[in-house]
């Protein structure tokens, strides 16, 4: 058992436990392989097999593959990489509600030979006015009294192909005067003749997903089906199903609250129209929501595991402020970390009182807090750069306003020495191109003369031994705290200034043969990634994750 908060969920599971109904926890995700997972996702797949551990039970992983005209095996890879990522492992091997076709059509035959189902010749507009509205009742389709053995005809040519797409579809006969629209006569089977990623064309007809999902948690031998509150309306009916076929098991199904964000978007036909449109790079860019997004920015699976779990576990729906995310990820970098510098709009600053071949190695900690982490050896040149925003001409500027470097004063570079600006270069227009300065010898890793006062600590990079990178500086995709909500078209709200690219930035030495998605905190900068797809020794690319602290300002134009 963990020291994890309880939920309804984990007092029901312990219920069961106590009263022996169940003995062995088995729970599972069940995916459509139509998208990439997104951040909900993660918090399903959290809790999902989070229980699963919890209980030294096991979780599935299953794909609800029932629309193949949608699905692809693009996705199917993409999220078992998601949830490896994340941490866990599912139970045996991939398993699919394809897999289960031919149970599934065996139960279709069942239910009509006991009464409880019928083919129906309704178009698809004509079933929509004979089901009914929320305050009024549907009524019978023309087809629903045929006998068993004109079903049973019907559907076998159905399944033979001796019909269009949209002449008829195999429906179960409960109540069309139910206050529930879930339980009047829902569709069981549908004429779809498109070849099918995992059976190829041995199928034109294929299940809905009201009436595969229940089915194929009993065949799975599922505890308990999890699924968010948009199914709650659609549990009498899987409980319908379990009553009227000859099941291995009866699952019980439980409803928790989706995860919402807020400056997020989650529908994916919405982030599909974000790829398609080319307002991002794909599903996996950085400014995604989608966990494979949020991978390449540098967000560690722990944050985002402990993100849901500070969100917990309930069945009241609400909006998650993004902040809580931010704070998740900084605690995760903050700890674990390794640091190391980069000037993202570079000074050149020259030492005249240096040689120019010199080489001095100096020593920096790799974590400030983790002795065990080691050190990193830094070369001290002639040449550095510096961050433009860490200098000023302006001497008039007070220390506490100021802790950087100013004309004629001291600073202290990081780990290195105080050095003093001594003289600006410019250009024909005014800019300054190169900064003219002087270090204090005896410093490194002292204190300067009593006479000395520096004022501040700056980063710093060799500029002869440094490896230039592009960095990419990310906001948020959108400016408005509900996006796709309202009648407002969401891609209103794109942020203009969600990506910045920075081609002239320098890093320290090293960071280019280190594995794609290692993370930093540049100092005084933020926390960064090593891009997993665009960088290489040759060509160093850098996600910003998230800055040190939130300084993030809706922009708007």
């Amino acid at each position: 058992m963990s020291d994890k908060p309880a939920n309804f969920l984990t007092n029901a599971i312990d219920a069961d436990l106590a009263n022996g109904k169940h003995t062995h926890i088995v729970t599972r995700f069940p995916p459509e392989p139509n998208g990439y997972l997104h951040i909900g996702h993660a918090k399903s797949i959290c809790l999902n097999f989070g229980l699963a551990q919890q209980y030294n039970g096991e979780c599935n992983l299953r794909f609800d593959d029932t629309n193949p005209e949608k699905e692809s095996q693009e996705y199917i890879d993409s999220i078992q990489a998601d949830i490896k990522w994340l941490g866990f492992q599912w139970a045996g091997e991939v398993r699919y509600s394809s897999s289960y076709f031919d149970t599934l059509y065996e139960y279709a035959l069942h239910l009509i030979r006991n009464g409880d189902a019928y083919v129906c010749e309704l178009t698809a507009e004509q079933a929509r006015e004979y089901r009914g509205t929320l305050t009024e009742p549907g009524k019978n389709s023309p087809f629903r009294d045929r006998s068993v053995e004109e079903n049973l005809e019907l559907f076998e040519q159905m399944r033979r192909g001796d019909f269009d797409e949209g002449r008829c579809s195999l429906r179960a006969k409960i109540d069309m005067a139910s206050p529930n629209m879930n339980l009047r006569d829902p569709v069981l089977y549908r004429i779809r003749k498109v070849v099918h990623h995992q059976t190829g064309d041995k199928w034109c007809i294929y299940p809905s997903y009201d009436f595969t999902h229940g089915q194929s948690d009993a065949l799975e031998g599922i505890t308990h089906s999890i699924c968010t509150l948009e199914f709650e309306d659609h549990r009498p009916l899987y409980e319908w199903f379990l009553d009227k076929l000859p099941v291995p098991c009866k699952p019980r199904q439980y409803e928790f609250a989706r995860l919402n964000v807020n400056y997020t978007v989650t529908s994916k036909r919405k982030l599909k129209r974000l790829v398609d449109e080319n307002v991002v790079s794909g599903w996996n860019d950085p400014r995604m929501p989608t966990i494979s997004g949020m991978r390449r920015r540098g967000i560690p699976a722990a944050a985002l595991r402990n993100f849901c779990d500070m969100v917990g576990t309930n069945r009241s729906d609400g909006v998650v402020d993004l902040g809580m995310l931010d704070f998740a990820i900084r605690e995760e970098l903050n700890e674990n970390a390794p640091r190391a510098m980069c000037v993202l709009n570079p000074l050149k600053v020259v030492f005249t009182n240096i040689a120019e071949d010199h080489l001095e190695m100096v020593t920096a900690p790799v974590h400030p807090n983790k002795e065990e982490m080691g050190n990193r050896s830094l070369p001290f040149t002639r040449e550095i750069y510096i961050d433009r925003e860490d200098f000023s001409e302006d001497t008039s500027l007070s220390r506490k306003k100021f802790k950087r470097l100013v004309m004629g004063d001291y600073v202290r570079l990081r780990s290195a020495y105080v050095i003093k600006a001594e003289e600006v270069i410019k250009d024909d227009q005014g800019e300054i191109i190169e900064l003219r300065a002087s270090v204090v010898e005896g410093t490194v890793g002292a204190n300067p003369p009593e006479d000395i006062r520096p004022r501040g600590v700056i980063h710093w990079v060799s500029a002869s031994k440094g490896v230039k990178a592009t960095v990419r500086v990310y906001d948020r995709l959108f400016n408005h705290e509900t996006p796709d909500r309202g009648s407002d078209d969401f891609m209103q709200h794109l942020n203009p200034h969600s990506l910045e690219i920075l081609e002239n930035c320098w890093v320290e030495p090293g960071l280019e043969v280190l594995p794609p998605e290692s993370c930093f905190q540049f100092e005084r900068e933020g926390y960064f990634c090593i891009d997993q797809h665009d960088s290489s020794p040759e060509h160093l690319v850098l996600n910003k994750t998230i800055g040190l602290k939130d300084v993030w300002e809706r922009k708007t134009s």
